[in-house]
């Protein structure tokens, strides 16, 4: 993202900051940042806003240490793929004259890391900003505009209703990969054809990152699986039963659905 920064907004100064020093030599190797801090404290002292790329669950800790050290009036966003109880943790650690906006940047593929890195990465990619009755007008409109900035379609939501969306189309498309890969013996996996690799896709995301994304956004993930197993119940029944009406009646309503949808998108532009 820092990439995407440096290209569309060339005047501004992007310091970057991780707590492994391997990061730190590569970023500065790779000229991913303007300047890479050597400490927290020096990296947003003078910020005007502070994006969270971490891991979700270390926020609450950023929070707490970044909060005495950020300036009056300063923003801080992030970039991570649940928001309920991050809104929860920056209003509970961040100090009044600090402002929190929610930002989920859609983009990007399984891979993560420096090496990685594209500045045309949000170029056309949709950007969820989530707030509260609690979230700065002047500090949502100004992370509004940095997001167009750098080329994302940006939408609304409040942290529950992007939680609620988000766990059915991204947290249990995830699960399900996992579940599909792992309910298959590895031998069996190597004749797999290009339609298991689509589905399983995403299933060669990061462990930890994932983790963290299920586990504080559990009930929504929850829920989501109970959804997928009365759904998988629906087939099994079909099958087992040898109900060949109802079984094409359940495929046809799934192929209409995602017609529908690849129709959205394209009207949209998010296919091509």
């Amino acid at each position: 993202m820092s990439l995407s920064v440096l290209r569309a907004m060339p005047e501004v100064r992007v310091v970057g900051f991780s707590h492994r020093e391997s990061t730190r030599r590569k970023a500065r190797q790779q000229g991913v940042a303007s300047e890479v801090a050597e400490t927290l404290a020096a990296a947003v002292e003078q910020a005007d806003l502070v994006i969270l790329a971490t891991p979700i669950r270390t926020f609450e800790g950023y929070f707490a240490q970044m909060s005495p050290l950020l300036k009056a009036g300063a923003i801080v966003t992030d970039v991570g793929s649940t928001k309920a109880l991050v809104h929860h943790w920056a209003s509970k650690r961040l100090k009044k004259d600090v402002h929190f906006v929610g930002s989920h940047p859609i983009a990007g593929s399984e891979k993560q890391g420096l090496d990685y890195a594209r500045d045309d990465l949000l170029i056309g990619a949709r950007c969820i900003l989530t707030h509260t009755a609690k979230t700065n007008t002047a500090a949502f409109k100004a992370i509004r505009t940095f997001w167009q900035t750098l080329g994302c379609k940006v939408e609304q939501m409040s942290p529950a209703a992007h939680d609620r969306t988000l766990g059915m189309v991204s947290h249990l498309p995830h699960l399900s990969a996992a579940a599909l890969v792992n309910a298959n013996r590895l031998e069996d996996l190597y004749s797999a054809g290009k339609g298991f690799m689509d589905s399983s896709r995403v299933a060669s995301g990061p462990a930890n990152i994932w983790v963290d994304i299920f586990l504080t956004n559990r009930k929504a993930c929850v829920q989501g699986i109970d959804k997928l197993i009365a759904q998988l119940e629906r087939f099994r029944s079909a099958i087992d039963t040898d109900d060949e009406r109802r079984l094409e009646k359940l495929l046809e309503q799934a192929r209409q659905k995602r017609q529908r949808l690849i129709e959205y998108k394209l009207k949209k532009k998010e296919l091509f």
